[in-house]
């Protein structure tokens, strides 16, 4: 694994990684309903948990641990059956759920206190560094280069940054560092123009950093991804602080070697349906930001035993179409087909993520539910569909049409949410034939 300079970090088994999964996922309610944040599902057939965990297998980092305390029953299911390592290696994905303890009954209260809980598990193994995630993030990175700069240069913590326009400025906590990368200075989410102004990136370091001058002002902002040292960490952690981002770091630039990493490539944080839509959908483009087809860096995710789709007489451009689908006469557009999805004759869907199916639904069963007026799993004939994401095992009818035109940004209904101009048909959601939304 090499740093910015050519050096290489190969020590990964001092490395102890810590993926945060997050508390009850607000911002990417309604798919947060009945699934942790990491378990929400991304690109048909992966899992948002699946990028940091690949990333870290990428990176030759082994010993992971996932922290996270909301609807974990399906994200522990992801977990154990997609991540199996050899027997005879200390290699493992483990989830640690929040727990009551005598000393303490509080859940988490935030990323630090997350950690802080689960210390006792942490070092009961040896590690030097602690790598430290978030679980809602698009990005691909070798972890090896900011552990080896994060060594080369003698830090006690190191923060992975990335350069943003001062527009986006407002949704970041951003810092200022000195040309030798030491943080000086860090604003949690600036709203002022002058103080946005006043952290900006000397225009002579762009060339350093990869950015293009276009006339915008570029900042720096935390992607919530750390590197501290073992002992640094027990003592930034010996405290009731209990962010992060809000609190510990802020804290430990005054006190510690606090230093920046600036990533050069493709970030994107995916923990609002918006970001979360717009992000899932450019994955169909025809050249899109984040490519899963680099096999030297794979995404891994729990593997199914599909059959190949099926597609009639359909029309779709621009589209990801994943295993196991039945695909009649449809027109598809901009949109993500997810696993074992059924999509009727006539049907149209534009700019839509549909999540799929868990399992297929037996023709007796489908029967049944027909008789009693519920349609069958998938999506009926004739039913138009744009700028919506469809979650898992939903049953849209014939004849139905579902877009987001007329509506307010945030609805709350039995049948549909809207959520940033966008429908959300939600996990198990029954939509019956001829249904306008």
């Amino acid at each position: 694994m090499a740093s910015g300079d050519g050096k290489i970090f190969t020590d990964t088994d001092r490395v102890l990684s810590v993926i945060l999964g997050g508390g009850a996922g607000t911002r990417l309610f309604p798919l947060t309903k009945e699934r942790a944040k990491p378990a929400v599902p991304l690109a048909g057939k992966y899992r948002l948990v699946d990028i940091p965990i690949s990333n870290c297998i990428n990176s030759d980092l082994r010993r992971i641990y996932l922290l996270t305390q909301f609807n974990s029953a399906s994200l522990h299911r992801h977990i154990t059956q997609a991540y199996k390592f050899d027997h005879f290696t200390e290699a493992f994905v483990e989830l640690l759920a929040a727990e009551q303890t005598y000393s303490d009954t509080s859940w988490y209260q935030g990323t630090a206190d997350a950690v802080r809980k689960n210390m006792v598990h942490f070092l009961n193994h040896e590690f030097d560094y602690m790598l430290v995630l978030s679980g809602d993030q698009l990005y691909r990175m070798d972890y090896g280069t900011i552990l080896a700069q994060h060594v080369e240069s003698g830090a006690d913590v190191t923060i992975a940054t990335t350069p943003v326009r001062q527009r986006e400025a407002h949704a970041f906590g951003i810092m200022q560092m000195e040309r030798d990368l030491r943080i000086t200075r860090f604003v949690e989410k600036p709203t002022d123009a002058d103080v946005q102004r006043s952290l900006m990136l000397p225009v002579d370091t762009y060339p350093t950093f990869g950015i293009e001058d276009d006339g915008e002002g570029r900042l720096l902002a935390s992607m919530g991804i750390y590197v501290f040292n073992r002992d640094v960490l027990r003592t930034l952690l010996d405290n009731d602080l209990t962010d992060f981002g809000k609190h510990v770091i802020p804290a430990a630039i005054g006190t510690h070697r606090v230093y920046s990493y600036v990533f050069q490539g493709y970030w994107e944080d995916i923990g609002t349906i918006r970001a979360f839509f717009e992000a899932s959908l450019d994955l169909a483009a025809e050249l899109p930001r984040f490519n899963f087809f680099d096999m030297e860096s794979p995404i891994f995710t729990r593997p199914l035993f599909l059959p190949a789709s099926k597609i009639n007489n359909a029309q779709i451009d621009h589209a990801i179409i994943s295993d196991g689908c039945i695909i009649k006469q449809a027109s598809i557009f901009e949109s993500v087909i997810g696993i074992r999805s059924i999509i009727g004759p006539g049907s149209s869907i534009r700019r839509t993520i549909v999540m799929g199916c868990d399992d297929y639904e037996p023709t007796e069963a489908a029967a049944e539910s027909l008789a009693r007026g519920i349609p069958p799993l998938g999506i009926g004939a004739n039913t138009r569909i744009e700028n919506a994401i469809i979650d898992k095992n939903a049953r849209i009818g014939s004849n139905v049409v579902i877009t987001p035109e007329g509506k307010p940004d945030r609805v709350d209904h039995p049948m549909y949410y809207v959520r940033d101009g966008v429908v959300i048909i939600p996990k198990s959601g029954i939509v019956p034939d001829g249904t306008v939304i």
